[in-house]
């Protein structure tokens, strides 16, 4: 299954702003921020690395749940399932956790 290229649409103008990389990755599309992921799409859902800190409150919030595409899941990631980002303020939310999160940690390369 391809990602969902109008949630891609939905982020692309969020993420570039900020001079952010996009590529393919892992069966969809991902945003990085100084060279460390940020954001993404992965299917029908929104991917966002809000670290260990959050990770939990985040997981909390409406259509919010572990990403775990392998059978691990990867704490301080989580996947947004369309249903979760009815608005474009939702999707604005999630990004900028996921941005304030990312800027926190050395830019890559």
């Amino acid at each position: 299954m391809a990602y969902d290229s109008q949630l891609a649409e939905r982020i692309r103008p969020l993420m570039l702003v900020l001079g952010c990389q996009e590529k393919k990755m892992f069966g969809g599309l991902g945003f990085l921020l100084n060279g460390n992921m940020c954001v993404g799409v992965w299917k029908n859902s929104l991917i966002a690395r809000v670290g260990p800190d959050e990770y939990d409150a985040a997981l909390s919030l409406p259509g919010a749940k572990e990403f775990d595409i392998t059978g691990r899941a990867m704490r301080g990631w989580v996947l947004v399932e369309n249903h979760g980002l009815p608005a474009d303020d939702d999707l604005q939310q999630w990004v900028q956790r996921a941005i304030d999160f990312v800027l926190s940690l050395p830019a890559k390369g």
